[in-house]
Protein backbone atom coordinates (compact mmCIF):
# COMPACT_ATOMS: atom_id res chain seq x y z
CA UNK A 1 0.00 0.00 0.00
CA UNK A 2 1.40 3.38 -0.99
CA UNK A 3 -0.11 6.70 -0.05
CA UNK A 4 1.14 10.25 -0.57
CA UNK A 5 0.68 12.10 2.71
CA UNK A 6 1.69 15.50 1.41
CA UNK A 7 3.48 18.03 3.59
CA UNK A 8 3.57 17.10 7.27
CA UNK A 9 1.11 19.26 9.16
CA UNK A 10 -0.75 20.56 6.12
CA UNK A 11 -4.51 19.92 6.35
CA UNK A 12 -4.82 19.18 2.64
CA UNK A 13 -2.70 18.00 -0.26
CA UNK A 14 -1.12 20.43 -2.78
CA UNK A 15 -3.29 23.28 -4.00
CA UNK A 16 -4.09 21.77 -7.39
CA UNK A 17 -5.87 18.91 -5.59
CA UNK A 18 -7.97 21.07 -3.31
CA UNK A 19 -11.69 20.40 -3.40
CA UNK A 20 -14.59 22.62 -2.43
CA UNK A 21 -17.81 21.88 -0.60
CA UNK A 22 -20.08 20.34 -3.23
CA UNK A 23 -17.21 20.16 -5.74
CA UNK A 24 -18.76 19.34 -9.16
CA UNK A 25 -16.09 16.71 -9.84
CA UNK A 26 -17.08 14.84 -6.68
CA UNK A 27 -20.80 15.23 -7.42
CA UNK A 28 -20.32 13.78 -10.91
CA UNK A 29 -18.35 10.84 -9.56
CA UNK A 30 -20.88 10.01 -6.84
CA UNK A 31 -23.75 10.29 -9.32
CA UNK A 32 -21.94 7.89 -11.65
CA UNK A 33 -21.45 5.46 -8.77
CA UNK A 34 -25.16 5.70 -7.97
CA UNK A 35 -26.09 4.68 -11.51
CA UNK A 36 -23.95 1.56 -11.23
CA UNK A 37 -25.39 0.59 -7.85
CA UNK A 38 -28.96 1.12 -9.07
CA UNK A 39 -28.48 -1.16 -12.08
CA UNK A 40 -31.16 -3.88 -11.90
CA UNK A 41 -28.66 -6.75 -11.92
CA UNK A 42 -26.80 -5.27 -8.93
CA UNK A 43 -29.95 -4.38 -6.99
CA UNK A 44 -31.36 -7.89 -7.42
CA UNK A 45 -28.24 -9.53 -5.98
CA UNK A 46 -27.69 -6.96 -3.23
CA UNK A 47 -30.92 -5.08 -2.34
CA UNK A 48 -29.09 -3.01 0.29
CA UNK A 49 -27.08 -1.40 -2.52
CA UNK A 50 -30.30 -0.01 -3.96
CA UNK A 51 -30.71 2.09 -0.80
CA UNK A 52 -27.11 3.25 -1.13
CA UNK A 53 -27.61 4.14 -4.80
CA UNK A 54 -30.72 6.14 -3.89
CA UNK A 55 -28.70 8.02 -1.26
CA UNK A 56 -26.15 8.98 -3.95
CA UNK A 57 -28.64 10.16 -6.60
CA UNK A 58 -28.00 13.69 -7.95
CA UNK A 59 -31.16 15.04 -6.31
CA UNK A 60 -30.05 13.71 -2.93
CA UNK A 61 -26.53 15.05 -3.42
CA UNK A 62 -27.93 18.48 -4.24
CA UNK A 63 -29.95 18.45 -1.03
CA UNK A 64 -26.88 17.42 0.95
CA UNK A 65 -24.81 20.27 -0.49
CA UNK A 66 -27.59 22.73 0.25
CA UNK A 67 -27.66 21.49 3.84
CA UNK A 68 -23.91 22.03 4.18
CA UNK A 69 -23.89 25.53 2.72
CA UNK A 70 -27.15 26.95 4.10
CA UNK A 71 -25.56 29.36 6.52
CA UNK A 72 -25.80 33.12 6.67
CA UNK A 73 -23.34 33.65 9.52
CA UNK A 74 -20.22 31.88 8.21
CA UNK A 75 -18.33 30.61 5.17
CA UNK A 76 -18.26 26.82 4.87
CA UNK A 77 -15.10 24.92 3.91
CA UNK A 78 -13.88 21.30 3.93
CA UNK A 79 -12.54 20.08 7.24
CA UNK A 80 -9.37 18.81 5.53
CA UNK A 81 -8.07 15.23 5.74
CA UNK A 82 -10.42 12.52 7.01
CA UNK A 83 -9.43 8.98 8.01
CA UNK A 84 -12.29 6.47 8.15
CA UNK A 85 -12.19 3.14 9.98
CA UNK A 86 -15.52 1.44 9.23
CA UNK A 87 -16.71 -1.89 10.65
CA UNK A 88 -16.37 -5.19 8.81
CA UNK A 89 -19.86 -6.43 9.69
CA UNK A 90 -21.81 -3.84 7.65
CA UNK A 91 -20.67 -3.83 4.04
CA UNK A 92 -22.09 -0.48 2.96
CA UNK A 93 -21.55 1.85 5.91
CA UNK A 94 -18.12 3.02 4.74
CA UNK A 95 -19.62 4.44 1.54
CA UNK A 96 -22.16 6.62 3.35
CA UNK A 97 -19.54 8.08 5.68
CA UNK A 98 -16.99 8.57 2.92
CA UNK A 99 -19.51 10.01 0.42
CA UNK A 100 -20.68 12.75 2.79
CA UNK A 101 -17.07 13.60 3.62
CA UNK A 102 -16.06 13.65 -0.06
CA UNK A 103 -19.07 15.80 -0.89
CA UNK A 104 -17.85 18.21 1.77
CA UNK A 105 -14.59 18.52 -0.20
CA UNK A 106 -12.35 16.51 2.10
CA UNK A 107 -9.41 14.31 1.19
CA UNK A 108 -10.30 10.83 2.47
CA UNK A 109 -8.57 7.59 3.30
CA UNK A 110 -10.88 4.66 4.09
CA UNK A 111 -9.49 1.47 5.59
CA UNK A 112 -11.50 -1.44 4.21
CA UNK A 113 -11.37 -4.52 6.40
CA UNK A 114 -9.81 -7.58 4.81
CA UNK A 115 -12.83 -9.49 6.18
CA UNK A 116 -15.25 -7.46 4.05
CA UNK A 117 -16.84 -9.40 1.21
CA UNK A 118 -20.07 -9.67 -0.74
CA UNK A 119 -21.58 -6.22 -1.17
CA UNK A 120 -18.30 -4.51 -0.24
CA UNK A 121 -16.56 -6.16 -3.18
CA UNK A 122 -19.38 -5.08 -5.50
CA UNK A 123 -19.04 -1.51 -4.26
CA UNK A 124 -15.28 -1.47 -4.77
CA UNK A 125 -15.69 -2.84 -8.28
CA UNK A 126 -18.26 -0.12 -9.01
CA UNK A 127 -15.92 2.56 -7.63
CA UNK A 128 -13.10 1.38 -9.87
CA UNK A 129 -15.40 1.23 -12.91
CA UNK A 130 -16.91 4.72 -12.47
CA UNK A 131 -15.50 7.48 -14.68
CA UNK A 132 -13.78 10.13 -12.62
CA UNK A 133 -11.74 13.27 -12.88
CA UNK A 134 -8.10 12.43 -12.02
CA UNK A 135 -8.40 14.53 -8.86
CA UNK A 136 -10.73 11.89 -7.41
CA UNK A 137 -8.02 9.24 -7.57
CA UNK A 138 -5.53 11.59 -5.94
CA UNK A 139 -7.78 12.66 -3.07
CA UNK A 140 -9.96 9.62 -2.33
CA UNK A 141 -8.29 6.36 -1.31
CA UNK A 142 -9.74 2.98 -0.28
CA UNK A 143 -7.00 0.85 1.24
CA UNK A 144 -6.69 -2.52 2.98
CA UNK A 145 -4.05 -3.54 5.47
CA UNK A 146 -3.85 -5.78 8.52
CA UNK A 147 -3.88 -4.60 12.11
CA UNK A 148 -0.83 -2.38 11.93
CA UNK A 149 -0.48 0.37 14.53
CA UNK A 150 2.34 1.98 12.54
CA UNK A 151 0.12 2.57 9.49
CA UNK A 152 -2.95 3.50 11.53
CA UNK A 153 -0.80 5.81 13.66
CA UNK A 154 0.66 7.57 10.60
CA UNK A 155 -2.79 8.10 9.09
CA UNK A 156 -4.06 9.32 12.46
CA UNK A 157 -1.33 11.96 12.61
CA UNK A 158 -2.12 12.96 9.00
CA UNK A 159 -5.83 13.53 9.48
CA UNK A 160 -7.93 16.40 10.78
CA UNK A 161 -10.84 14.11 11.60
CA UNK A 162 -10.75 10.40 12.43
CA UNK A 163 -14.03 8.54 11.97
CA UNK A 164 -14.14 5.31 13.98
CA UNK A 165 -16.94 2.77 13.60
CA UNK A 166 -17.05 -0.40 15.66
CA UNK A 167 -17.44 -1.76 19.15
CA UNK A 168 -16.41 0.05 22.32
CA UNK A 169 -13.19 -1.97 22.43
CA UNK A 170 -12.27 -0.98 18.87
CA UNK A 171 -12.91 2.69 19.62
CA UNK A 172 -10.81 2.53 22.80
CA UNK A 173 -7.97 0.80 20.91
CA UNK A 174 -7.89 3.39 18.12
CA UNK A 175 -8.05 6.26 20.60
CA UNK A 176 -4.71 5.15 22.04
CA UNK A 177 -3.09 6.29 18.79
CA UNK A 178 -2.57 10.06 19.01
CA UNK A 179 -3.98 12.70 16.69
CA UNK A 180 -2.54 16.09 15.91
CA UNK A 181 -3.59 18.63 18.57
CA UNK A 182 -5.97 20.30 16.12
CA UNK A 183 -7.63 17.03 15.07
CA UNK A 184 -10.43 15.09 16.77
CA UNK A 185 -12.38 11.85 16.70
CA UNK A 186 -15.90 11.16 15.51
CA UNK A 187 -16.85 7.82 17.05
CA UNK A 188 -19.64 5.34 16.47
CA UNK A 189 -19.27 2.73 19.26
CA UNK A 190 -21.53 -0.14 20.35
CA UNK A 191 -25.20 0.68 19.87
CA UNK A 192 -28.41 -1.28 20.35
CA UNK A 193 -31.73 -0.84 18.55
CA UNK A 194 -35.28 -1.94 19.27
CA UNK A 195 -38.64 -2.47 17.61
CA UNK A 196 -41.95 -1.34 19.12
CA UNK A 197 -45.25 -2.78 17.90
CA UNK A 198 -48.59 -1.31 18.98
CA UNK A 199 -51.05 -4.10 19.72
CA UNK A 200 -54.11 -1.83 19.11
CA UNK A 201 -52.41 -0.39 16.02
CA UNK A 202 -51.79 -3.88 14.64
CA UNK A 203 -55.41 -4.83 15.25
CA UNK A 204 -56.61 -1.69 13.46
CA UNK A 205 -54.40 -2.27 10.42
CA UNK A 206 -55.67 -4.25 7.43
CA UNK A 207 -53.87 -7.47 6.35
CA UNK A 208 -51.96 -5.70 3.57
CA UNK A 209 -50.61 -3.08 5.98
CA UNK A 210 -49.58 -5.77 8.46
CA UNK A 211 -47.69 -7.67 5.80
CA UNK A 212 -45.99 -4.52 4.51
CA UNK A 213 -44.88 -3.77 8.07
CA UNK A 214 -43.42 -7.26 8.49
CA UNK A 215 -41.58 -7.05 5.16
CA UNK A 216 -40.00 -3.81 6.36
CA UNK A 217 -39.13 -5.34 9.71
CA UNK A 218 -37.56 -8.38 7.97
CA UNK A 219 -35.37 -6.11 5.85
CA UNK A 220 -34.30 -4.22 8.96
CA UNK A 221 -33.46 -7.43 10.80
CA UNK A 222 -32.08 -9.89 8.28
CA UNK A 223 -29.87 -7.63 6.18
CA UNK A 224 -26.40 -7.70 7.73
CA UNK A 225 -27.44 -10.72 9.86
CA UNK A 226 -29.06 -8.43 12.45
CA UNK A 227 -25.57 -7.19 13.36
CA UNK A 228 -25.92 -3.57 12.21
CA UNK A 229 -26.18 -1.04 15.01
CA UNK A 230 -29.67 -0.06 13.80
CA UNK A 231 -30.97 -3.62 13.31
CA UNK A 232 -33.90 -4.30 15.68
CA UNK A 233 -33.30 -6.86 18.38
CA UNK A 234 -35.90 -6.96 21.15
CA UNK A 235 -39.51 -6.42 20.02
CA UNK A 236 -41.70 -4.59 22.53
CA UNK A 237 -45.43 -5.31 22.26
CA UNK A 238 -47.08 -2.16 23.52
CA UNK A 239 -50.63 -1.40 24.68
CA UNK A 240 -51.95 -4.92 25.07
CA UNK A 241 -53.86 -4.04 28.27
CA UNK A 242 -51.69 -6.21 30.49
CA UNK A 243 -50.95 -8.94 27.95
CA UNK A 244 -53.25 -11.95 27.63
CA UNK A 245 -54.70 -13.63 24.58
CA UNK A 246 -54.85 -10.45 22.47
CA UNK A 247 -51.13 -9.75 22.77
CA UNK A 248 -50.29 -13.44 22.30
CA UNK A 249 -52.37 -13.58 19.11
CA UNK A 250 -50.66 -10.47 17.69
CA UNK A 251 -47.24 -11.92 18.43
CA UNK A 252 -48.16 -15.25 16.84
CA UNK A 253 -49.49 -13.59 13.68
CA UNK A 254 -46.42 -11.35 13.48
CA UNK A 255 -44.05 -14.33 13.72
CA UNK A 256 -46.04 -16.38 11.17
CA UNK A 257 -45.87 -13.50 8.69
CA UNK A 258 -42.16 -12.99 9.41
CA UNK A 259 -41.32 -16.61 8.72
CA UNK A 260 -43.36 -16.47 5.51
CA UNK A 261 -41.44 -13.39 4.34
CA UNK A 262 -38.12 -15.05 5.19
CA UNK A 263 -39.23 -18.08 3.16
CA UNK A 264 -40.16 -15.95 0.16
CA UNK A 265 -36.86 -14.06 0.26
CA UNK A 266 -34.91 -17.28 0.45
CA UNK A 267 -32.92 -16.08 3.45
CA UNK A 268 -30.97 -18.72 5.33
CA UNK A 269 -29.09 -18.93 8.60
CA UNK A 270 -25.94 -20.98 8.88
CA UNK A 271 -26.45 -24.09 11.09
CA UNK A 272 -23.63 -22.96 13.35
CA UNK A 273 -25.43 -19.65 13.81
CA UNK A 274 -28.65 -21.49 14.66
CA UNK A 275 -26.78 -23.42 17.36
CA UNK A 276 -25.26 -20.20 18.72
CA UNK A 277 -28.70 -18.59 18.90
CA UNK A 278 -30.03 -21.59 20.82
CA UNK A 279 -27.13 -21.47 23.29
CA UNK A 280 -27.62 -17.72 23.83
CA UNK A 281 -31.36 -18.21 24.31
CA UNK A 282 -30.76 -20.91 26.93
CA UNK A 283 -28.35 -18.55 28.67
CA UNK A 284 -31.08 -15.91 28.90
CA UNK A 285 -33.37 -18.53 30.41
CA UNK A 286 -30.71 -19.73 32.86
CA UNK A 287 -30.14 -16.20 34.16
CA UNK A 288 -33.86 -15.53 34.59
CA UNK A 289 -34.01 -12.95 31.81
CA UNK A 290 -36.24 -15.23 29.69
CA UNK A 291 -39.33 -17.15 30.80
CA UNK A 292 -40.03 -19.08 27.56
CA UNK A 293 -38.20 -20.06 24.38
CA UNK A 294 -39.55 -20.93 20.95
CA UNK A 295 -37.48 -22.41 18.08
CA UNK A 296 -39.88 -22.76 15.14
CA UNK A 297 -37.13 -22.67 12.51
CA UNK A 298 -33.33 -22.29 12.17
CA UNK A 299 -33.97 -18.80 10.82
CA UNK A 300 -36.17 -17.65 13.69
CA UNK A 301 -35.82 -17.80 17.46
CA UNK A 302 -38.44 -16.17 19.72
CA UNK A 303 -37.67 -15.46 23.37
CA UNK A 304 -40.16 -14.30 25.98
CA UNK A 305 -38.47 -11.90 28.39
CA UNK A 306 -39.25 -11.54 32.07
CA UNK A 307 -39.63 -7.79 31.59
CA UNK A 308 -38.62 -4.85 29.41
CA UNK A 309 -35.65 -4.14 31.64
CA UNK A 310 -34.23 -7.60 30.81
CA UNK A 311 -33.81 -6.87 27.10
CA UNK A 312 -30.30 -7.97 26.04
CA UNK A 313 -28.05 -5.34 24.54
CA UNK A 314 -25.60 -7.79 23.01
CA UNK A 315 -26.07 -9.49 19.65
CA UNK A 316 -27.35 -13.04 20.21
CA UNK A 317 -27.58 -14.24 16.61
CA UNK A 318 -29.24 -13.61 13.27
CA UNK A 319 -33.00 -14.00 13.45
CA UNK A 320 -33.19 -13.96 17.27
CA UNK A 321 -36.06 -11.90 18.66
CA UNK A 322 -36.67 -11.44 22.38
CA UNK A 323 -40.21 -10.17 23.13
CA UNK A 324 -41.36 -8.04 26.04
CA UNK A 325 -44.62 -6.25 26.84
CA UNK A 326 -45.41 -2.73 28.01
CA UNK A 327 -48.63 -0.85 28.65
CA UNK A 328 -47.39 2.28 26.83
CA UNK A 329 -44.35 3.68 25.09
CA UNK A 330 -43.68 5.88 28.10
CA UNK A 331 -43.24 2.78 30.24
CA UNK A 332 -40.20 1.91 28.11
CA UNK A 333 -38.38 5.17 28.87
CA UNK A 334 -36.67 3.90 32.07
CA UNK A 335 -35.24 0.94 30.11
CA UNK A 336 -33.57 3.16 27.47
CA UNK A 337 -29.92 4.21 27.84
CA UNK A 338 -27.38 6.27 25.91
CA UNK A 339 -26.27 3.11 24.14
CA UNK A 340 -29.64 2.83 22.38
CA UNK A 341 -29.72 4.15 18.85
CA UNK A 342 -32.84 3.34 16.79
CA UNK A 343 -36.42 2.53 17.72
CA UNK A 344 -38.40 1.28 14.73
CA UNK A 345 -42.17 1.36 15.11
CA UNK A 346 -45.51 0.27 13.74
CA UNK A 347 -49.07 1.20 14.68
CA UNK A 348 -48.48 4.29 16.83
CA UNK A 349 -49.91 7.78 16.38
CA UNK A 350 -47.57 10.73 15.79
CA UNK A 351 -48.62 12.11 19.18
CA UNK A 352 -47.58 8.88 20.94
CA UNK A 353 -44.18 8.88 19.23
CA UNK A 354 -43.57 12.55 19.99
CA UNK A 355 -44.49 12.08 23.66
CA UNK A 356 -42.03 9.16 23.82
CA UNK A 357 -39.23 11.24 22.29
CA UNK A 358 -39.91 14.21 24.55
CA UNK A 359 -39.94 12.02 27.66
CA UNK A 360 -36.59 10.48 26.61
CA UNK A 361 -35.23 14.02 26.42
CA UNK A 362 -32.08 13.05 24.53
CA UNK A 363 -30.91 10.68 27.29
CA UNK A 364 -31.17 7.76 24.88
CA UNK A 365 -32.38 6.85 21.35
CA UNK A 366 -31.22 8.97 18.42
CA UNK A 367 -33.68 7.74 15.78
CA UNK A 368 -37.40 6.85 15.84
CA UNK A 369 -38.37 5.51 12.40
CA UNK A 370 -41.03 3.25 10.83
CA UNK A 371 -40.50 -0.45 10.21
CA UNK A 372 -38.41 -0.78 7.05
CA UNK A 373 -36.39 2.39 7.67
CA UNK A 374 -34.06 1.25 10.46
CA UNK A 375 -31.17 0.69 8.06
CA UNK A 376 -31.82 3.78 5.94
CA UNK A 377 -28.79 5.97 6.45
CA UNK A 378 -29.26 9.70 6.79
CA UNK A 379 -27.20 12.84 7.23
CA UNK A 380 -28.28 12.80 10.88
CA UNK A 381 -26.80 9.66 12.42
CA UNK A 382 -26.18 8.66 16.03
CA UNK A 383 -27.21 12.17 17.01
CA UNK A 384 -24.53 13.77 14.80
CA UNK A 385 -25.20 16.22 11.98
CA UNK A 386 -22.64 14.65 9.63
CA UNK A 387 -22.50 17.45 7.03
CA UNK A 388 -21.61 19.81 9.88
CA UNK A 389 -19.05 17.38 11.29
CA UNK A 390 -17.26 17.09 7.93
CA UNK A 391 -17.00 20.84 7.33
CA UNK A 392 -15.47 23.79 9.13
CA UNK A 393 -16.68 27.37 9.43
CA UNK A 394 -14.98 30.71 8.97
CA UNK A 395 -16.74 33.78 10.32
CA UNK A 396 -16.34 36.96 8.29
CA UNK A 397 -17.21 40.40 9.60
CA UNK A 398 -16.62 43.51 7.50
Amino acid sequence: MRFRFGVEGDPVAPSEDRLTVGDPRVVDFLAGLARKLLAPAVARRHPELGSLGYFLRPAELKRSVARMTARQDALVFPRGNVFHLPPANVDTIFVYSWAISALAGNHNVVRISSRSAGAAEVILDALNATDADPVIGRTQRMITYGHDDAVTGALSRWCDLRVVWGGDRAVDTIRKLPLRPSARDLTFPDRTSWAVLSVPGWRAADPAARRTAVVGFANDAYWFDQAACSSPRTVFLVGGAGGGTDTAAVRAEFLDLLLDVVDQRGWTVDPAMAVEKRVNAYELAATGAATALDFPDNRLTAVTLAGAERAPRRWIGAGAFPFAEADSLLDLVPAMTRQDQTVSHFGFTPAELRAFAVELGGRGVDRIVPFGSALTFGALWDGYDLPAEFTRLTTLQS
